[in-house]
């Protein structure tokens, strides 16, 4: 359990997340994330990082039962800041990302894809932010880069998922397999990527991003204000409280 880092095929790092039962992650583990995104960037021997996720599906976002826990503000900033991070990771990661999306992506799920390079799924991935269901705001600047901006604000404001095949039509998903050819459908457009020359594939990001029409790690900061807006007027914990009286009941 936790995060790994492993090497397949040269030029490629795999970085698993492995939080069983939904890969909901706690505090910390969205900070191990970010680690060990940058250092397999950092790693001039890599030109590729595929993310991937073990388990019954790719992210489940922020571990609620760890803020529900905490009778202050302390896991919520935690939070916060830890995806803040986990995400800016992926985006700033000297070299290209593809992620490998299985199952449900929700949340700060769509974070890390969001700001990824390429993204490839299984026919059974779904994506969406049921933040509204669950007390809090944000990743609406990562949804909008998977789907057109009306779809964007329908899916956020019903909390609604759209299908692997659907952003595939979107053009944001590079390719959709059963799930069992997952790791090796993205491993392979990896591979592709890993064999141009280190040093331009690295040169390619930096430029891609510095023509991003949106700064990401900006926008995403702005959200989050309001979510911490809705912790300070009680709406937040009104919401999450009803969460968790239907995933129990």
């Amino acid at each position: 359990m936790g995060v790994s880092t492993s090497s397949p095929d040269k030029g490629i790092a795999l970085v698993t997340v492995d939080f069983p039962p939904v890969n909901a992650l706690p505090v910390r583990a969205w900070y191990d994330l970010a680690d060990a995104l940058r250092a397999a960037g950092r790693d001039q021997g890599v030109r590729c990082v595929v993310l991937a996720a073990e388990g019954r599906g790719f992210n489940a976002g922020v571990d609620i039962k760890e803020m529900q826990r905490d009778p202050g503000h302390a896991s919520l900033i935690g939070a916060n800041r830890g995806c803040y991070e986990a995400f800016a990771a992926v985006y700033e990661c000297e070299v290209p990302v593809v992620a490998a999306v299985n199952g449900f992506c929700l949340g700060g799920g769509i974070g890390l894809v969001g700001n990824a390079d390429a993204i490839v799924a299984s026919d059974d991935a779904v994506f969406g932010l049921p933040e509204l269901d669950r007390g809090a705001l944000g990743a609406a600047t990562h949804l909008a880069r998977l789907v057109p901006q009306h779809l964007m604000r329908t899916l956020y404001y019903t909390s609604r998922t759209a299908s692997a095949a659907e952003l595939h039509a979107h053009g944001s998903v590079w390719k959709v397999v059963p799930p069992r050819e997952l790791r090796a459908a993205a491993l392979e457009l990896a591979a592709e990527i890993a064999r141009k020359d280190g040093s331009l594939i690295r040169l390619a990001k930096a430029a891609i991003n510095g023509i991003d029409p949106v700064d990401v790690r900006r926008s995403y900061r702005f959200e989050q204000g309001f979510t911490f807006e809705a912790n300070l007027s009680g709406v937040a914990d009104r919401v999450r409280d009803t969460f968790g009286k239907e995933a129990t009941s």
